[in-house]
């Protein structure tokens, strides 16, 4: 897996590239919506900021974390929406901040965690370099809303090795998300980096393929795209099957993106 380190730098630069991209946004800004039904820009950082908080608490106060994590395991949904509730109260300068200041806490927790012990998660322990990917992997989602909430496009680099990575280790998360069983069969991955890297996950014989360019990988895992719209290669069936309910994240998929939605401004 990715070092500690690594993945925690590459975490901070993600995060410093979503907050210059909301610098200076006024409060108008802030309600625009974004392509989560009912969810602002706001809404977007809100969330983040309590996802965030959580983790920091779950590297550095396991107790408290524990209670959380309960309320969250009995009724995802409306923990979810009353964890967010507190930030999203907050105007838009003051939420900045705590977002950003909760994203630096949860970093710093999860790097001083000590080298070989996991740290207590929703599901089963996680090593602190899976939950910083995690990490990224929400950052990647809801920071993408934002940016098509204003028209923007993020600029990519090969730091999402991590999420490519951690995409391959939860490739059963679509499936469990809708009561389906994983088919035991292995998947290759090929896929090329954002700097024409290739990166290859998986056993090279295996007939269940996906192929493309990596960012299409990560969008269609953190369901920000349709993969109609996108490059990617599917082969074999289950490979195909996939490519419909891929998402590297627990709980329900949510709506996804309608293919078209967004095929101009990824093939652009």
């Amino acid at each position: 897996m990715t070092a500690p380190q690594t993945v925690i730098s590459d975490l901070k630069a993600d995060a410093e590239q979503l907050r210059t991209l909301l610098s200076g946004l006024d409060a108008a800004g802030w309600g625009t919506p974004t392509p989560a039904p009912g969810w602002t820009i706001a809404h977007q950082i809100a969330h983040l900021a309590a996802t965030f908080r959580i983790a920091g608490l779950a590297a550095s106060d396991p107790e408290t974390f524990g209670k959380l994590a309960e309320q969250v395991n009995t009724d995802f949904e409306s923990a979810v929406t009353a964890a967010l509730q507190p930030y999203i109260a907050l105007p838009p300068e003051k939420l900045l901040a705590a977002w950003y200041g909760e994203l630096i806490k949860a970093a710093d927790a999860l790097e001083a965690v000590p080298d070989g012990q996991v740290v207590p998660w929703l599901v089963n322990p996680l090593p602190p370099a899976v939950l910083a990917s995690a990490g990224m992997m929400e950052l990647f989602g809801h920071g993408q809303d934002v940016a098509d909430a204003l028209g923007v496009e993020v600029e990519r680099t090969d730091r999402i090795a991590h999420l490519i990575g951690f995409i391959v280790h939860t490739r059963h998360f679509g499936y469990l998300a809708r009561g389906l069983t994983p088919p035991a069969e292995d998947f290759r991955f090929e896929v090329t980096a954002p700097s024409g890297t290739l990166w290859t996950f998986g056993p090279p014989t295996a007939t269940q393929r996906i192929e493309g360019p990596a960012l299409d990988l990560c969008y269609v895992a953190s369901r920000r795209r349709h993969h109609a719209d996108l490059a990617l290669v599917a082969t074999g069936e289950h490979a195909e099957q996939w490519l419909e309910i891929a998402q590297a994240y627990r709980g329900p998929a949510g709506e996804g993106r309608k293919p078209g939605q967004f095929a101009k401004a990824v093939r652009d």
